[in-house]
């Protein structure tokens, strides 16, 4: 596969901008390990081959386990994953496969279950985030592997 263009040279206020939703996320107070997940299970949902190798590789560094990286994809079948955690990912592939499912009232108070408002904002920024970081990396063809964290 070759990629088709580094779109952070091509246009650096673009990648400023993207920058900016990841640096909010990141001090938003989520638990990097929930944000890590989240990540990955977005990226599985849409393919993005270079967006899983990259947050597999820091979600190891960060400490997660192997069992729940290769479980996550099954997570609704597993018991190694709390009710926060279960929450979040659900609210995680409601967004991103929010053309074909919208979200409802009742995952909307699940989710209000287990995160304040501005934990609901901040994990909702997390998803609009790496559903915008798969979409330059499918769209641009960004090399799987090419990442070191």
């Amino acid at each position: 596969m070759e990629p088709r263009l580094d779109y952070g040279k091509a246009d650096p206020e673009a990648m400023k901008a993207m920058l900016g939703v990841e640096n909010f996320v990141r001090h938003s107070g989520l638990e990097h390990s929930l944000y890590e997940l989240v990540k990955t299970r977005a990226s599985q949902i849409n393919g993005c081959a270079y967006c899983l190798d990259m947050h597999t590789k820091d979600a190891r560094k960060a400490g997660e386990t192997e069992q729940r990286l290769y479980a996550l994809s099954a997570w609704r079948e597993t018991p190694f994953f709390s009710e926060r955690e279960r929450a979040a990912l659900e609210w995680a592939e409601a967004l991103t496969l929010i053309s074909q499912n919208h979200v409802s009232d009742e995952l909307y108070a699940m989710v209000s279950k287990h995160f304040t408002e501005k934990e609901i904002v901040s994990l909702t920024m997390a998803i609009i985030a790496i559903n915008g970081w798969n979409r330059l990396a499918i769209g641009f063809r960004t090399v799987p592997g090419s990442y070191n964290p």
